[in-house]
Formats: C-alpha cells, structure tokens, sequence
C-alpha cells in the first residue's frame, strides 16, 4: 500500500516515497495527560498529512512510565538529571517495542542515546511562563506580575531555572519543590499548599486550562527552557522510512528556533543542577530582506546571586552556530562552578 502518499496544507501534490509497512505504527509517550493530548494532536498532524491514514487504525498508543513520573517527591537534579522523561521510551524504542515517540522538546536531553534521532519538530505553541497565583495574592500588575505576591511567599517549582530567575527578581520569596501533572501542581496552588507556581503557558493550553494563567511574563524577563512549547518526534536511525515521513511534516520555523535553543545548551554543558534559559524567535522580514532569527541565552545560580543574559541576531540558516557562539560567550563569563 502507498502509505505515505499525501497531500500537505499549501503543497498539494508534495508527496514521499511509497512504502510497504507492518501496521499498527506503534507509539510511546508518557502516560500524563498532557502527553497524550500532545501526541494525539501529532497523530491528527499526521492523519491530516496522509488522507489515507484518516480511515485506518494504523496507530498504537503506548504510554510508558518514566523515571521522572515515578519520583515525585525530589527535584530531578536529584534524582539523576538529563533525560529523566525520556530514558525508558528510549529503550522501547531501541528495543523495536515502538516505532517513533513524542516528547516535550525541552524533557530531551542535547546528547541522544546512539542509534535515536530526532525526526521532526512541530509548530510552538506559546513558549512563555506562565503565574499561577493563590487566593493570598494580589490581583497581578500587568507591568510587574511579581508584584502580586506577599513578601516571603512560597513558590513552588521544581525548575531551577525558574527558581533562579525569580529569586534573582525578588530575593525575598522562598522556593519549595512542588512536582506532579499539570492539575495537580494547580490544585496545590489553589489549596495553598504554595502561595504560587509558575508553569509552561503551552501546556495549559494544549489541557485547556489557559484561563489558569494569572499572569504570562514576558520571555526577556523570565526567559523560557530551550525547546518549551515545542513538541519533538524521535525515531531510530536506521528507520529512514519513518524520517522521510516526519521530516515532511516538520515546521521549518520550529526546526530553526529548536536547532539554535539547543545548540547553545549543548555548549553551556551545564549540569542537572544549572539554571539555564534559552529562547530564539524568528524575526519578520522586513525591506525585501528575510527574518532574522532572534536568540537569548541565560545562566544564573539557582539561588538568584548571579544571572547573565545575552541575546545575538543571525540568520535561520546559521541557527546551530548562533546558539554555540551565544553558548560560548555565556560559558566564558560565567563563574566555573555553575557549570559542575
């Protein structure tokens, strides 16, 4: 059967290569329900993508159990670090028990397993943080959202990086871990086990629960992980049927912010334990010259004392070179320890 032959939004006779292929395709996510509606709005990109997979019952789901999902009582500095939403889907599909995965892009570690690779990247959904706020705070200010918590309020958060932003912000604050799927970190805030949170605006979204948001801040000024919003799709190496497939559906603009975001991660090879932020953004063309691609970098001690910030400007095609050379300039004057 030509499985693949489809026909994409804008490109109507855009197609891959005909491939025989077992069915179901069976995929692995997480078990949260943030990870199942990211992945089944994936397999609805690629239905969409292939009008002959609409009518089939071609696609398995396989939620897998993570490292990350099982300790909920610890940062995941501590537990391990890198790839602790990741390392037993990995396995599965190294072992062939699943055909691709779907992953937040910025659960991936910059250093896949051997033989893994990523095949595609989807459209971002809104990068930016967002404030949850409890029933003791102050109705949020629109140019300070901080502003609206009490002195020495607790927040919850299991990001050092948020953790070393707001902290940089307002030493006063106390930062308690707070871990668990998206409802239940909102529940606790809304019981005042903390007084706030902060969590990623584009899971909200995808969970419809964006009306939770009291405050969304601005990316210069709590600068999101490298790949937040992003949705990421691995596959192993040597199943180039699937890549060609994948890579068809991949948004380029996705593709460029991702590759720079986590080429200056690569570089700054910090530590589970380094609070790090990366944010790039395509610029609009402008005077018949194409869009430049916008990127910011930050690192900082988890307990606020010290934040660099840079930004660099490049073209798309350089984005892996924008992020090491950003990457490298923030290493340089950085303290060493960060790093360890």
């Amino acid at each position: 059967m030509d499985m693949w032959t489809s026909s994409k939004a804008g490109t109507p006779h855009a197609r891959v290569s005909p491939h025989g292929r077992a069915l179901p395709l069976r995929v692995g996510t997480r078990g949260s329900p943030l990870a199942l509606a990211q992945t089944r709005a994936f397999l609805s990109v690629l239905r969409h993508f292939c009008p002959v997979l609409r009518a089939m019952d071609v696609f398995e789901e396989h939620a897998i159990t993570t490292t990350g999902d099982k300790v909920q009582d610890r940062r995941l500095a501590e537990i391990g670090g890198k790839g602790l939403f990741a390392k037993e889907i990995h396995e599965a599909l190294a072992d062939r028990r699943i055909d691709f995965a779907v992953h937040s892009l910025k659960d991936l570690e910059t250093a896949l397993p051997p033989g893994i690779v990523l095949a595609c990247t989807l459209k971002r959904e809104d990068a930016r943080d967002a404030l949850i706020l409890g029933p003791e705070c102050a109705e949020p200010d629109p140019s300070d959202a901080f502003a609206a918590l009490p002195a020495g309020a607790a927040v919850g958060t299991a990001s050092v990086r948020r953790q070393a932003q707001l902290l940089h912000a307002r030493p006063d604050l106390r930062v308690v871990t707070l871990r668990g799927n998206v409802q239940t970190r909102l529940d606790k805030v809304a019981r005042g086990e903390c007084g706030a949170s902060l969590l990623a605006l584009a899971g909200l979204c995808r969970l419809g629960l964006e009306g939770k948001a009291a405050a969304v801040l601005d990316p210069e000024a709590m600068v999101p992980a490298a790949g937040q919003g992003i949705v990421g799709v691995t596959v192993r190496a040597d199943d180039v049927e699937l890549q060609e497939l994948l890579a068809a559906i991949e948004d380029p603009e996705a593709k460029a912010v991702s590759t720079a975001e986590r080429a200056l991660l690569a570089r700054l090879d910090g530590s589970c334990r380094t609070p790090i932020g990366g944010f790039a953004r395509l610029l609009p063309a402008a005077d018949g010259m194409p869009g430049q691609l916008h990127l910011t970098g930050l690192v900082a001690r988890a307990d606020g004392s010290f934040l660099l910030k840079r930004s660099l400007y490049g073209v798309v095609a350089e984005a892996a070179g924008l992020g090491t050379e950003l990457g490298a300039s923030l290493r340089a004057d950085s303290p060493p320890d960060i790093f360890v």
